[in-house]
């Protein structure tokens, strides 16, 4: 454990910038020209050649104990503990010699579930990164901080013997469970550090029997929690962020027994397109504080948010605080309503259906939807694709821990689910439109004020999933896909393929007795 920062095993370090403030890592950003100022006073930076996450580059220590509870495959790759000593000691080397910036700061809102997290980096715009996506001690519990978990980012060095080392590039992200500590090289893209720390969440909190989440969540003035799964560029952040309802947090939670508790301090946004009319919250959150990544500055200083020609994975991060209407605690009660939200590619599913205790389970652990474009690399556009819990490549443990755990509290707390389509009507992608953001609102507004219950119901077809025959807000036309459609037989051809998707990806699940049961709620080829 590395509690003090003479302990961080770093040598001739030539200056410490530790926990310094905003407006010095700004001064910072700009001495050292690691990128722009907006128009409007927002640093913006590019990532480099790496504009998303890198996965096949995540590596865990293979040693005991963690290696009996981790879910090793295409997901969670093994690394032996001399190679881990060899990449941390080039990442070491890399960060002597140097000025640095040290950010300590808290992931999780819940004192009882929280972890302190200490960030090492040579590069300004990093700490910056991490000031605003966790959650920031005050001064009083930095004077006493010891982090549980120490990530050294080396960004500017890579492994070139990578070939030799057996590894997939000269990029390594690498997690020490039982060391508690984390190391980055190669990859300059701020979200490694962010779902670097989620992933160890998801490791810890599940073995305390805690649900760790892929979703966001936001709460109504009557105190009614909402939940929003999803991957990337579903709209969790879009959706949760409502000027009527309080923001908890756009991306990662953790459940316990007091209810819902947000793990980050502030919000990470896709701004690919952003509309200052349709997403007024997330556009005036962009300004001094905020930090924007790989967009295109005008000539005035103005970004351009509809230019993707860095990258379709734009963003920004900044403080929740940006946000006027979050809720200060970053924590509530436990949820009324979940929402499963999927980015359907095909263009079959409806924009929203009601689930059973049953089928929640079994969409939960399908996780179905579309990679966007950017969000990964090599992703140029949307690939169908099935995520397990809404978020696979941060799921350390086996899929059916994090479902088991949440149909215990499904069932305890008497929570309604609904699965909302925010991708493809009228056609498969390139055919069909995207859903609008109105028409998706108007389907999560009538959840969460209670009136979709007073709905009447109808069956849509193979999937058997209980969908509203009309809902204010909405075109009745788009409540069943298969109207939308100007050819018939072409949507049966598309609904039956994705059934058997569906069906296909499930058996993964079967193995076990639990999964049997599951696959029962599921669509019928």
């Amino acid at each position: 454990m590395v509690n003090k920062l003479d302990e961080l095993g770093l040598s001739d370090i030539r200056k410490i910038h530790h926990n310094i403030s905003y407006d010095e890592l700004f001064e910072h950003e700009k001495a050292k020209g690691e990128g722009a100022v907006t128009a409007n006073g927002t640093f913006a930076v590019d990532t480099g050649i790496f504009t998303g996450r890198s996965p096949k580059d995540k590596y865990f220590v293979k040693q005991d104990p963690s290696q009996k509870y981790i879910a090793w495959g295409k997901i969670n790759h093994p690394i032996t503990e001399e190679l881990y000593r060899k990449l941390l000691a080039k990442a070491k080397a890399q960060l002597s010699g140097k000025e640095i910036y040290i950010q300590d700061a808290y992931c999780g809102a819940s004192k009882a579930s929280r972890k302190s997290v200490r960030f090492v980096t040579e590069v300004a715009w990093q700490a910056h990164f991490v000031k605003n996506m966790f959650i920031r001690p005050s001064e009083a519990e930095l004077a006493n901080f010891a982090p549980d978990f120490v990530v050294y980012n080396a960004c500017k060095c890579v492994n070139d013997e990578w070939q030799k080392d057996g590894l997939n590039s000269e990029v390594f992200v690498i997690f020490n469970v039982e060391e508690n500590i984390g190391v980055i090289g190669g990859t300059w893209y701020g979200g490694e550090m962010k779902k670097g720390i989620f992933s160890m969440m998801n490791y810890w909190l599940p073995l305390e029997g805690k649900l760790s989440m892929h979703c966001s969540a936001n709460v109504g003035k009557a105190g009614d929690t909402a939940l929003f799964f999803g991957l990337s560029g579903t709209g969790k952040t879009t959706l949760s962020t409502d000027p009527n309802r309080a923001l908890i947090g756009d991306d990662e939670h953790g459940w316990d027994d007091e209810g819902v508790f947000n793990f980050e301090g502030g919000c990470y946004a896709k701004c690919i397109n952003l509309d200052p009319k349709s997403e007024p919250e997330i556009y005036g959150a962009i300004k001094r504080d905020a930090l924007l990544e790989n967009v295109v500055i005008r000539a005035d200083g103005t970004v351009d948010y509809a230019d993707a020609s860095k990258t379709e994975n734009t963003r920004v991060s900044y403080p929740i605080e940006h946000i006027a209407n979050h809720e200060p605690s970053l924590k509530a009660g436990h949820p009324k309503n979940i929402i499963f939200l999927t980015a359907d590619a095909f263009g079959v599913l409806p924009p929203v259906s009601k689930l059973t205790k049953e089928q929640a389970m079994y969409y939960f652990l399908s996780g179905y939807t579309a990679k966007v474009a950017g969000t990964e690399r090599g992703i140029k556009e949307p690939v169908a694709t099935f995520s397990a819990c809404f978020g696979e490549p941060f799921m350390p443990l086996h899929p059916t821990v994090y479902a088991r755990l949440l149909g215990e509290k499904i069932d305890k707390h008497q929570v309604n689910v609904y699965l909302v389509n925010t991708g493809w009507s009228g056609g498969a992608y390139g055919v069909g439109k995207r859903m609008s953001i109105k028409a998706t609102r108007a389907c999560i507004n009538a959840i969460l004020d209670g009136s979709i219950k007073n709905c009447e119901f109808e069956n849509f077809a193979k999937f058997n999933l209980a969908i509203p025959k009309a809902l204010e807000g909405v075109e009745t036309n788009l409540l069943n896909p298969e109207n939308t459609w100007a050819d018939k037989a072409a949507f049966g051809e598309a609904r039956d393929k994705l059934v058997k998707m569906f069906v296909e990806n499930f058996r993964r699940y079967e193995d076990v007795a639990e999964g049997k049961e599951f696959a029962k709620a599921g669509p019928n080829e």
